[in-house]
């Protein structure tokens, strides 16, 4: 059962869980003191494999340590995972559209961006084809891509779906779309993003095209194996692709908005490409501890709780400052972790029945591969984990009134996180933002894929609120930016007041009677293994 949050509700749910001022001032200084280590310039962004992200690694590895928890990694504390990286040499590549046999240019960074997590052909030029959203799910009888001949072409596509496919669903859908283009015969995708779905303005997200991309070294977990060309199109000058078709992107989009099936249609173009690419080779490293559980039936079983340690590293300067610290995103959900194995060892907190897992993973900027990597090849027995509850950019901008639990929808996890959070009379929500896709965008997806319900938390808002225009603003000039510093405004009272809810999720979950099941209406039930 949830609570509307009124004013009277303010004063119970801080005092309930904060009622000793001086600890929730140690306990909030000591998860902003985690903050000011991890995202300090010396770690120069955390970018995965590099010297910084080794420096945040030790310092999580010692705080492991320094709490008691066990090595679950394969050498002490870590877990190597062997990556490919990728960077563009942009001026020694191009795209053009050509038209009639003329060539157009395509400029680089101001009209769209190459993107390097598969290995991109070196010459290339094909036809393309407008798919629309470009999706295939077969539990609604949806198909984008019937009828349409796509061997050996290139698919034009608008991100996002249709209004009638669920949230989870859809962003399920939307993260494994190559496979159904690749089967259809397709060789690449350009994809305009949807406006509507954009976290970072067009000329700030260009930026980041010089960054490395990566890939799992182990083909058998790259998820782009097979793409020739992957483009992202900024949504301000896709009519350039569209000339001559009978159609406009704001027609499109239009349509899109209506709830209309959106055309598909070849396009009298095709799409020339060279693209030249610096490739090397990357070591990074998950890094685990584990708490023994106190049952000794139940301490065979696991609940992993996951956040990640790395972010983008240094890039191209925005008001004269090039180090992407990270601090929100997720140096603070790392943080959380470490006061999550403190309170078990410092706070007073009793070992729970459940066995825990810590996990801190790597490349989740990268296309949560550290997460993709555990989840395929964990330390533990694959089938006792039982549950991961993720925390990635909790955002305490503002007083808690509500956690937003990704999801919640999905299994009876949403149950556990709703006997926590009745009693203090917050509010526990869904996904206001379905078109962010953030089902699939944090650690917990890769867990989900494997069958293990997995949970997701952050600071709550109501889509519209004045809380939701201060998420959207800290994301339009903060997200993936040298501004998510240590210089920002943080509410450390809600930060504070999160951590306790993560904990007493944590311990609800662990120790539970029943093992953590799926729905019975979720999609995600098909790929649940059995219990050992």
């Amino acid at each position: 059962m949830t609570h509307r949050f009124h004013g009277r509700a303010t004063a119970f749910v801080f005092v309930t869980l904060l009622a000793i001022p001086g600890v929730a001032r140690a306990q909030a200084d000591a998860w902003w003191h985690h903050i000011t280590m991890l995202a300090d310039d010396s770690m120069r962004g955390r970018q995965t494999g590099s010297p910084g992200d080794k420096k945040a690694i030790d310092y999580i590895a010692a705080q492991f340590a320094r709490d008691g928890l066990t090595p679950g990694g394969v050498n002490g504390f870590l877990q190597p995972v062997q990556f490919v990286s990728r960077s563009i040499d942009e001026p020694k590549s191009s795209l053009a559209i050509v038209r009639k046999g003329v060539a157009e240019p395509i400029v680089l960074g101001d009209e769209a961006t190459i993107g390097m997590r598969s290995a991109p052909a070196a010459h290339l030029e094909a036809p393309v084809v407008f798919v629309g959203f470009g999706l295939t799910v077969p539990e609604l009888k949806y198909d984008d891509l019937t009828g349409l001949d796509l061997r050996g072409k290139l698919v034009l596509l608008v991100t996002g779906g249709p209004p009638s496919i669920p949230g989870p669903l859809l962003a399920h859908y939307q993260n494994v779309r190559w496979e159904a283009l690749k089967r259809a015969g397709a060789i690449g995708v350009l994809s305009i993003p949807n406006p509507k779905g954009m976290d970072i303005p067009w000329d700030r997200s260009k930026l980041s095209r010089f960054m490395p991309q990566m890939s799992l070294a182990d083909p058998a977990l790259s998820e782009a194996a097979g793409a020739q060309l992957t483009v992202s199109i900024n949504p301000a000058r896709a009519d350039k692709l569209f000339a001559g078709s009978g159609h406009t992107f704001a027609q499109l989009m239009a349509t899109a908005d209506s709830g209309k099936p959106l055309p598909r249609f070849t396009l009298p173009i095709s799409i020339r490409a060279n693209v030249s690419t610096v490739t090397t080779q990357v070591t990074s490293y998950n890094v685990v501890g584990i708490l023994a559980g106190s049952d000794p039936t139940l301490a065979k079983q696991y609940v992993v709780l996951t956040a990640h340690h790395d972010h983008v590293g240094v890039g191209i300067p925005i008001k004269g400052d090039s180090i992407y610290n990270g601090a929100m995103d997720d140096a603070s959900g790392i943080a959380t972790l470490l006061e999550t194995a403190a309170a078990f060892k410092v706070g007073g907190a009793r070992r729970p029945k459940r066995s825990l897992v810590f996990l801190a993973v790597t490349a989740e900027e990268k296309g949560l591969l550290g997460s993709r990597f555990y989840a395929r090849h964990p330390t533990v027995t694959a089938s006792n984990i039982v549950a991961d509850v993720n925390v990635d950019m909790p955002l305490p901008l503002f007083p808690l009134r509500s956690i937003i639990a990704q999801g919640l929808e999905e299994s009876d996890l949403g149950d556990d996180l709703r006997h926590v959070a009745a009693p203090l009379s917050l509010r526990v929500l869904g996904d206001p933002e379905p078109l962010r896709n953030a089902f699939t965008r944090s650690d917990q997806y890769s867990f989900i894929r494997e069958g293990v319900p997995a949970i997701s938390l952050k600071v709550g808002f109501d889509a519209g609120s004045p809380e939701h225009e201060i998420v959207k603003r800290w994301r339009a000039e903060r997200y993936h930016a040298p501004s998510d510093d240590l210089l920002q405004p943080i509410d450390r009272q809600s930060a504070a007041d999160f951590n306790r809810v993560y904990l007493k999720l944590v311990e609800g979950v662990a120790d539970r009677a029943t093992r953590p099941a799926w729905n019975a209406n979720s999609f995600f039930k098909r790929f649940a293994k059995p219990a050992t």
